[in-house]
């Protein structure tokens, strides 16, 4: 594959965005159903760059969690497509109006929905964030510049190639999407200097990916987050839900943001923790406890005070004993990564106080940390989860895509 400069490709990006951005709703959908339809048509393509991608990282040493992240196979290129295709079926946010006032002099005032411009997206590891970044980026009227990582270089490569193909079948600017080399770091440095030709710059991946990145930027950054997420089973849990809830969380997906990494049991209630911490062994989970977790449960093996700052993205987890929801608030405070945090409770005060105090993008009751995801929010997909508080926070859909711009209206009005 031929990659343009880092610069051309910004250049090329800012003029397609120009025709994308007044694009109707009806071409930018009939371009998502078209790469969705081709996705699946090309899924043996796509599987084949893949394994290359697998087998080279797998024979390099890359970790369980990380070659989760970067395989696909026909269920999840099903999947991907999928999410394409919702974000086709969603309300196009361009141009919408999101506020509108008339003055006592009677000017109108409506604010109104408009695309940020060229995004840059710098990534790890998954390929499938090829598709739904293409996917968002589009239906929200941005162009995109792709930066994916070495790791998962021939499956992007496809992945692109397919997308612009669809592309070049409509109205919709093959250049709203471009590849950028992965081979060397210098493409991120170039990416993220690009102030007034990129608008803004999201990284998705590690700890380490988003300092660098949010800060050598000079251009506005989205971060989305590392996710050391928390249950916390109080006193009033009921116990199989709590069972029930603390397994999903932890074992579903262990290589995501979202999964949970650390569990603070109440004091008062040692049956709670014993059966979930039972549960999470009889599934292959490797138990860090505090002095407490250990007597109550032998088989877990001590925690360190770094085990609980942890985003495991394995077969781990942190557990502590906690006196109550204010002590269990306070260590999520300290360790918690403002991602995803739960309660399992049926006391509806201790639910409130918790829901209150606790600072994070999502907030669960008696749910799954891993229902945090642009599809089970209803976005289609998503571009990751913001764990900063300006301008987006969780899930990155389509309006989290987009700026506004003030239209006045008068009638000869002048100050």
């Amino acid at each position: 594959m031929e990659y343009m400069t880092v610069r051309n490709a910004a250049l090329a990006a800012r003029e397609a965005e120009r025709t994308l951005g007044i694009a109707a709703t009806e071409e930018k959908n009939r371009a998502l159903r078209l790469i969705a339809d081709a996705l699946i048509g090309n899924a043996p393509a796509i599987l084949s760059a893949n394994g290359e991608d697998v087998e080279r990282e797998r024979a390099a040493g890359m970790t369980a969690a990380l070659i989760d992240r970067l395989s696909l196979d026909e269920k999840r290129i099903a999947g991907i497509a999928d999410g394409v295709r919702q974000v086709a079926a969603l309300p196009d946010p361009v141009g919408e109006t999101v506020g509108e006032t008339v003055r006592p002099n009677g000017l109108e005032i409506k604010r109104v929905r408009v695309p940020l411009g060229v995004i840059g997206m710098i990534y790890e590891a998954r390929p499938n964030v090829t598709a739904d970044a293409a996917a968002l980026t589009l239906k929200s009227g941005n162009a995109v510049l792709l930066r994916g990582s070495r790791s998962a270089r021939r499956s992007n490569e496809v992945i692109t190639e397919i997308i612009r193909g669809a592309l070049s079948k409509t109205a919709v600017p093959a250049d709203s999407v471009i590849l950028l080399s992965s081979e060397s770091h210098e493409s991120v440095a170039e990416l993220t200097a690009l102030r007034g030709l990129v608008d803004l710059i999201i990284p998705r991946g590690g700890a380490g990916l988003i300092k660098s990145v949010a800060e050598s930027s000079r251009v506005p950054v989205l971060e989305t987050g590392v996710g050391n997420c928390h249950v916390y089973i109080d006193r009033d849990a009921d116990p199989v839900m709590a069972e029930n809830i603390c397994v999903n969380a932890k074992v579903s997906r262990p290589s995501v943001c979202n999964a949970a990494e650390s569990f603070l049991f109440h004091r008062e209630r040692p049956d709670l923790l014993v059966r979930v911490c039972s549960a999470l062994r009889e599934r292959g989970v490797t138990v860090h406890g505090c002095p407490e977790t250990v007597a109550l449960f032998p088989d877990a093996v001590p925690a360190t005070e770094d085990d609980y700052f942890r985003e495991y993205l394995s077969l781990d987890a942190a557990v502590k004993v906690v006196a109550d929801v204010g002590e269990a608030i306070a260590h999520i405070a300290k360790y918690g990564t403002g991602h995803t945090e739960a309660i399992v409770t049926e006391n509806d005060g201790t639910a409130e106080k918790f829901i209150r105090e606790i600072d994070a993008a999502c907030v669960n009751r008696n749910a799954s940390t891993r229902f945090t995801d642009g599809g089970e929010f209803g976005f289609g997909a998503e571009i990751g989860i913001s764990t900063q508080k300006l301008h987006a926070r969780g899930p990155v859909g389509l309006r989290e895509l987009t700026s506004y711009k003030y239209v006045v209206t008068g009638n000869g009005q002048i100050r």
